[in-house]
């Protein structure tokens, strides 16, 4: 007996970590921004796992965008995301800023992974290649962002976007710059 996930296997794991994720969000404190306080002393990885956990705020963007971090992990992030019609562009497809914003989450949270305490990063370069529309007949897609590269100044990362099939809809990479947080902004 073949014991390869199907397409359909595979959309239902999704939507079960989909609902336990947002359960844990919606128990939490909402979208929003954490504060120092809430922060201090915790590395990159520490802050996405609370987030996760709903200990922490989780960006605005993803309520506006309709999509969540479902997996976090040294190095590694992973999005879920639900295309939809509020998200087309004139021609009645998926907007490419959808994609760019879902992957560039992806991104610049498995970039943030690897923050020591005191340190944080920003976008210096994006790059995106979207490589087939997307339609709300795909009910969910995954945005999985890896590091590359993460040194004192710069770190470089990669994301896929990929339907439950795994049909791929864009890649990307990116490159950040890497800064120490000034002591007066720290808690």
């Amino acid at each position: 007996m073949d014991s390869t996930p199907t397409p359909a296997n595979t959309l239902d794991q999704w939507l079960a970590e989909e609902a336990a994720t947002r359960q844990r969000l919606d128990a939490g404190p909402g979208p929003g921004v954490a504060s120092p306080a809430q922060i201090g002393g915790k590395n990159g990885l520490e802050m996405m796992q609370a987030m996760l956990r709903g200990e922490l705020p989780y960006a605005p963007i993803a309520r506006t965008l309709d999509f969540l971090l479902v997996e976090i992990d040294t190095g590694r992030a992973v999005f879920q995301g639900t295309p939809g019609p509020q998200h087309f562009n004139p021609m009645g497809t998926v907007h490419g800023g959808w994609f760019a914003t879902l992957l560039d989450s992806a991104l610049g949270c498995a970039v943030h992974t690897m923050m020591p305490p005191g340190r944080a990063y920003t976008t210096a370069e994006l790059g995106v290649n979207l490589v087939k529309a997307l339609t709300p007949k795909v009910a969910r897609v995954r945005a999985e962002g890896r590091v590359i590269h993460c040194g004192r100044q710069l770190a470089t990362a990669e994301a896929r976007l990929v339907g439950p099939d795994g049909t791929l809809y864009a890649h990307a990479t990116t490159t950040c710059l890497v800064f120490e947080i000034p002591a007066s902004s720290r808690p």
